[in-house]
């Protein structure tokens, strides 16, 4: 049984990126509305053999729509997410507008699915940062509880839309040819470069990925004591975030039983080559589903044997968005 879906902000990174996985999961729609901004309207977008023409975003763009995936920003979503719900769609939405709202649900369908059932009519995707590093530590929270987790981020170009990739691109043309590189959309020179992550500071010093992944790791969990920090990092890199993950437990656990608990969860793939120095990179896990994990190793610092540090890398723009947004959709269907 299909369902008739939207997609508001069909022409950024992710909306390109939710189309590419509708058509890969063949996921089951009778009827597809395709919006975006104004500057948009009029496009025509090719889908699975039929041509669409995109439709600008308003309040009035949602009736007759059963499911819409959002990811049009945050001003847009809550601008346009609430006329979606009074139409009677389930909106899953992409951006930060709503992960914090103690009424909505926020999800990844391999850690809390039961949260699904629970939308009144806005479901939250997480930060693509969150997902990427809790996928792989859930199993290991649920076998043994993480008492703490210290985070630093290298995140891909992808993170910042389309436009952050093509910048990083034409930077790195700009400084091979001897000029200086153009700053648009990041701050700062992103190619041949390494900053702090680009979103606001707070007064006590973490910038908002940082708290955003605090935030969400205890709510995904439902854990509020869980102590988490993180280092947020733009890289030069396309797409595909990486993230450096030190786990502090309240039981002992060695690697081999971390592996043997990653081996068998969902979204996730172990690579983990100590004999050839082969551990997960982001062209790796760049257009992959699974959450890649390796450098699986106790932390000695840690006493009892209970620390492991783990190294991991996932696509941003896939399991970070597109993809966890798509399997929220077919848990509602």
């Amino acid at each position: 049984m299909g369902c008739n879906l939207a997609i508001a902000g069909v022409t950024g990174a992710v909306g390109q990126e939710f189309l590419r996985i509708l058509e890969e999961r063949d996921f089951p729609f009778d009827s597809l509305k395709m919006l975006a901004s104004s500057r948009s309207a009029g496009k025509k977008i090719e889908f699975k053999g039929k041509t669409y023409i995109v439709e600008e975003l308003t309040k009035n763009s949602f009736s007759r729509i059963d499911i819409a995936l959002f990811s049009a920003g945050a001003s847009r979503s809550k601008e346009f997410a609430p006329a979606a719900v009074e139409a009677g769609v389930v909106v899953v939405d992409n951006s930060s507008a709503y992960r914090m709202d103690t009424e909505i649900p926020l999800v990844i369908p391999e850690i809390n699915p039961q949260a699904i059932a629970e939308n009144k009519g806005i479901i939250a995707n997480p930060n693509c940062s969150t997902i990427i590093g809790i996928v792989p530590v859930w199993p290991l929270h649920k076998a043994n509880t993480v008492k703490r987790m210290v985070v630093s981020t290298y995140q891909a170009a992808s993170g910042a839309g389309h436009s952050a990739m093509v910048e990083l691109e034409e930077q790195t043309r700009e400084i091979l040819a001897g000029k200086e590189p153009t700053c648009k959309v990041f701050p700062y020179q992103i190619a041949f470069n390494v900053f702090s992550h680009n979103s606001d500071l707070g007064p006590n010093g973490y910038n908002q990925e940082e708290v955003k992944m605090v935030n969400e790791t205890r709510k995904i969990f439902d854990c509020p004591e869980i102590a988490v920090t993180c280092t947020c990092i733009r890289i030069p890199v396309f797409r595909a975030h990486c993230e450096s993950i030190n786990l502090e437990f309240a039981d002992p656990i060695t690697p081999d039983q971390v592996r043997g608990l990653l081996s068998t969860a969902m979204g996730v793939t172990v690579l983990d080559d100590r004999e050839h120095n082969r551990f997960p990179m982001p062209i790796d896990a760049s257009g992959k589903d699974d959450i890649l994990v390796g450098r699986i190793r106790q932390d000695e610092s840690i006493p009892e044997n209970r620390g492991i540090n783990i190294w991991v890398a996932g696509d941003q723009l896939r399991k970070g968005a597109a993809l966890n947004a798509v399997q929220i959709a077919e848990n509602l269907l």
